[in-house]
């Protein structure tokens, strides 16, 4: 292959001929900067407009971050208080994940034996009125059946208890608190800090706070941060522990099961040849009964309110495709000639759909009352207009040759529909239609959130109480896989819907 090169005079030809090929375009050179200005300073105004770089530096990321981890983990919260004779006792949180009798390996207890003189204070003893049918003259202060009373003189007994002398609490290798005679001593990251309690209302540093140690004011609770292991909190009269463990407690099984702290080995060999729990049912029956009545987690519960979330995105977007479908070609301009219809059906689709979906849930919420009927009718509303302008554009765009050979063998005009228009447009309907489904399942879970019905309204529930993150993640991710499920099987459905067409 030889290679021919042009001679200069050649080239001073072609550039007087064609001088905007070989000259610098400075238009264009303006215009990109230009652009590049523009789009630099909506940059920097936005910057300001909305103080992101205040907001940036306010921003609580120590309290996102444990928000994350709340998501994936659970807390033991042991509290142990502190009496002024600097003995103490120790109790967890009303349905611990430990179960009802907690004894965890990282609690480590010294108790003894004490003898107390413990005040009974007295008793106001009321005796009975005497009955009288008759009236009497009484010295003055005196009543027709007045009641005497006996004051009962207070006593003083001698009790003992069992109480604690000293608690260690072991986070992890070189996390750990100690509390004994009226000292919390905590070891964190080679730091040491220890606090004086008086069993009231005053805690008082000894010494300098280290970095993971705040108090606001002299006197006041201590709050110790540990990261991701947890955290604590130190006051005058009580020691709050709050211990952080990777996972999902009792997803399967909650504290009132009789399969709750068992091995899976130990569940297994239970279910298969283990004698009857129950003597009513099997133990298969029973294990399953339980997980999906689970009081912590609500399996059933959760299960039940993600399906009515489905079956409302279906239902809604089956109604407004079947009412959206003939309406379309009412505000076509090639199928309806008429201005006025084509006007009047084409604002009904905008009133529709310019008012979102949130507001029709809200709408229907108080007209219907709480529940998926209000879900429903706000997805069939919003989606009516929506899909009515997507159906009636598509329908805008046909290639009127099909139309018109049908026209031309004399078919009635309904046929002429039939044959000649919705062989081009059904697979597009249908495409979209199925792209509103997927897409409605995601928008159910946000309107349930206002009373709408579906798991949106429990997911919500969860996300108010800001202390059961670990079911929001739970609910989360059933979501997620819903909503993956269902964009694949519509992504295939529109790709045979297509494909179809291009045969």
């Amino acid at each position: 292959m030889t290679t021919t090169r042009m001679s200069p005079m050649e080239m001073d030809a072609i550039a007087a001929r064609h001088p905007e090929l070989l000259k610098s375009s400075t238009s264009k050179r303006v215009r990109t900067a230009a652009i590049t200005g523009g789009v630099v300073a909506y940059l920097i105004f936005s910057w300001w407009f909305f103080s992101i770089g205040q907001v940036l530096g306010n921003a609580n990321w120590g309290i996102a971050g444990t928000y994350l981890a709340d998501w994936v983990s659970y807390e033991v919260r042991p509290e142990i208080h502190v009496a002024p004779d600097r003995t103490m006792s120790l109790n967890y949180q009303r349905n611990s994940p430990l179960g009802p009798n907690p004894n965890p390996d990282w609690v480590e207890l010294d108790k003894a034996t004490v003898t107390r003189q413990v005040e009974i204070p007295a008793s106001a003893q009321t005796a009975r009125p005497k009955a009288s049918s008759s009236f009497s003259f009484m010295t003055p202060g005196s009543a027709l059946g007045e009641t005497a009373t006996a004051e009962a003189e207070s006593r003083v007994e001698t009790r003992k208890e069992e109480v604690l002398t000293r608690v260690v609490v072991t986070y992890d290798r070189s996390t750990r608190i100690e509390i004994a005679d009226g000292l919390v001593k905590a070891t964190h990251g080679g730091d040491t800090l220890v606090m004086s309690v008086d069993g009231a209302d005053e805690v008082t540093p000894q010494g300098a706070l280290p970095a993971w140690a705040t108090q606001k004011r002299p006197g006041e609770k201590i709050v110790l941060a540990f990261g991701t292991t947890g955290w604590a909190e130190v006051e005058g009269d009580e020691v709050s522990v709050r211990n952080r463990f990777f996972g999902w407690a009792n997803f399967l099984f909650d504290t009132n099961s009789p399969f709750f702290g068992k091995s899976y080995g130990e569940v297994a060999s239970l279910i298969t040849s283990g004698d009857r729990i129950d003597p009513a049912r099997s133990n298969l029956s029973l294990a399953w009964n339980n997980i999906l009545y689970n009081a912590e987690w609500q399996h059933l519960d959760v299960w039940t309110k993600l399906l009515q979330t489905v079956v409302m995105a279906f239902v809604g977007t089956l109604f407004a495709s079947l009412i959206a479908f003939p309406l379309c070609f009412l505000a076509a301009r090639n199928i309806t000639p008429n201005f006025l219809t084509n006007q009047l059906v084409k604002r009904f689709f905008d009133f529709l759909r310019s008012v979102d979906m949130f507001i029709w849930a809200l709408f229907f919420t108080r007209a219907f009352g709480p529940g998926p009927l209000a879900g429903i009718s706000a997805i069939f509303f919003t989606d009516t207009g929506t899909l009515g302008k997507l159906y009636s554009e598509a329908l805008e765009n046909i290639d009127d040759k099909q139309r018109e050979g049908v026209k031309s063998v004399g078919a009635a005009p309904l046929a002429v529909q039939r044959f000649g228009v919705l062989p081009q447009v059904l697979p597009v309907f249908a495409s979209q239609a199925l792209y509103f489904w997927e897409s409605n399942t995601r928008s159910a879970t946000i309107i349930g959130a206002v009373g709408a019905g579906g798991i949106g309204l429990k997911l919500w529930e969860a996300m108010r109480t800001n202390s059961d993150w670990e079911n929001v993640a739970y609910m989360v991710l059933l979501i997620l896989l819903v909503v993956f499920i269902f964009d694949s099987i519509s992504n295939a459905c529109r790709s045979r819907l297509i494909g179809r067409k291009g045969h």
